[in-house]
């Protein structure tokens, strides 16, 4: 790719990008979010055309007119959200938009069957052809879209945060499967903010920053800090230095919860835990173990079946998430965009959702506008919401800045006992380091903090204590000071410590 721009009204998303990749190569591409990194890609992988620049592939121009061109090409992308049509099979979305065959359906059906089953086998990624992707976990998905890849014959594969889902064992061996692939001649994009996988994984790295490589290096010639520093143009602490904690009394209790998926399935089967005043205690675990429906369950958006939830030794299971709110509970969501904000409300009002109600944002039965417009102009001040104006729609935001709206409205109403779900998915490390201090100031001005998240490196980073969970049950809980990575991994692919089969 040479000289690649690509713009959007009143952004310069790439300007004059170059990027290359040989045969047999890991090259990862880093940058903060909005650095430009997806849209080169949606660029190279058709979905974008370059407003000016070249593609060349093999030696040759290229012009792909679509996702479609880029295929036939021999180019294949795994998106960070997936791309599969929920209600067709493994089979199904593995053939679609591929030509017709002339074979009758049985017999087509058997040979695709066949064909899934030999990849999959062949690179460890095992996925049932005849499964309905919506009753997949996330990882599944995941292996689906990295095989749907494959099976397309991709000799150039783009994976844009391919490891956000798995344990440190499939972690481990997903790099095994890319470098192997590499080994056969086939050519890798890897876009990560782990920089503990791009050292791993990458034999070179090149730098986006808003919208202009920075540099491109060998990776044996760099370390995670000098690409932290080229990332965002300063140092980045990139471990969390935090103080023993001061323990307080139990604020959030768990008993024996029970609580449905979507699918009417036991999504919580049992689930037990607490959480004490001053405390980080982080669930790990592999998504779509019931992470979610706890979340929900908690803050009074997911009926329990059976059990208790209290705050405060106060029993608030099954209580509106208004009066949850009012105990002093507060979320950041998993899901920022359905749950966390209204992309069509203003800055300003997404930061008053849970406490427009009342004084000093409603008097008189009247929204008080200056009163929400000084609140939210001290909240992008005091943690650094990127965006034009506070009148600007939440929804224009970038996800960082998202997800730093979120937490201040969050943090701003002082909650004892706070839900943070997946409070780092999708951002950069400035982001990251960022919403790690948040998390640590409310801990240890003594708030109650359950950390729900996949990456294993934020739970051992900021937790005071570890809880594992697999299918719906804690399968161990640990000290964090005393927590060994192996074991963790084997909880959370199912193995139940002692005292949690006992």
């Amino acid at each position: 790719m040479q000289g690649i721009v690509k713009q959007f009204p009143g952004v310069l998303a790439n300007d004059r990008v170059d990027f290359d990749l040989r045969p047999g190569e890991i090259h990862t591409l880093l940058g903060e979010n909005g650095a430009g990194k997806t849209t080169l890609m949606n660029v190279l992988y058709g979905l974008y055309h370059p407003d000016a620049g070249e593609i060349r592939l093999r030696g040759r121009a290229v012009h792909f007119r679509s996702a479609f061109d880029a295929i036939t090409h021999g180019l294949g992308m795994v998106h960070q959200h997936f791309m599969l049509v929920s209600p067709f099979t493994v089979a199904d979305n593995m053939t679609l938009g591929q030509p017709s065959p002339r074979a009758p359906l049985l017999e087509h059906t058997r040979a695709v069957h066949r064909r899934i089953s030999e990849i999959s086998d062949r690179h460890g990624l095992r996925v049932d052809p005849s499964a309905v992707v919506w009753q997949l976990s996330v990882g599944e998905q995941q292996r689906v879209e990295i095989l749907k890849a494959l099976y397309r014959g991709a000799e150039v594969l783009i994976l844009d945060e391919p490891t956000a889902v798995l344990t440190p064992q499939e972690t481990d061996e997903l790099l095994k499967i890319l470098r192997t692939l590499a080994g056969q001649g086939k050519s890798i994009v890897f876009i990560s903010h782990k920089l503990n996988e791009v050292m791993a994984a990458s034999d070179r790295v090149t730098v986006l920053r808003d919208g202009r490589v920075v540099g491109s290096v060998p990776t044996k010639e760099t370390n995670e800090r000098t690409l932290a520093k080229m990332m965002v143009g300063r140092d980045v602490m990139l471990t969390v230095s935090k103080a023993p904690p001061k323990l307080g009394e139990t604020c959030l209790k768990v008993e024996d919860l029970w609580v449905d998926s979507d699918r009417e399935l036991p999504a919580l089967r049992g689930l037990g835990l607490e959480v004490r005043a001053g405390e980080i205690l982080g669930l790990a675990g592999v998504a779509g173990n019931g992470q979610t429906e706890l979340e929900e369950a908690i803050v009074g958006l997911r009926h329990v079946k059976k059990g208790r939830i209290l705050i405060d030794g106060r029993v608030v299971t099954n209580h509106t998430p208004r009066s949850i709110i009012d105990s002093g509970v507060g979320l950041i969501p998993s899901d920022r965009y359905g749950m966390g904000m209204l992309p069509d409300f203003s800055v300003a009002e997404n930061l008053v959702l849970s406490t427009h109600g009342g004084p000093p944002y409603t008097r008189r039965g009247m929204l008080d506008r200056n009163a929400i417009r000084a609140h939210a102009e001290k909240l992008v001040r005091d943690f650094d919401v990127r965006t034009p104006s506070v009148d600007t729609g939440g929804g224009s935001l970038s996800g960082g800045n998202i997800q730093k709206m979120i937490l201040a409205r969050e943090l701003s109403s002082r909650p004892k006992m706070l839900v943070a779900a997946q409070p780092t998915r999708g951002l950069d490390v400035s982001a990251i380091e960022f919403v790690h201090k948040q998390l640590l100031a409310q801990r240890d001005a003594g708030v109650a903090i359950l950390l729900i998240s996949t990456e294993l490196d934020e739970v051992l980073s900021l937790s005071d204590r570890i809880a594992v969970i697999y299918e719906g049950q804690i399968a161990g809980t640990v000290n964090t000071a005393e927590a060994d990575l192996h074991e963790i991994g084997l909880m959370m692919a199912g193995h139940k410590r002692a005292e949690a089969r006992a």
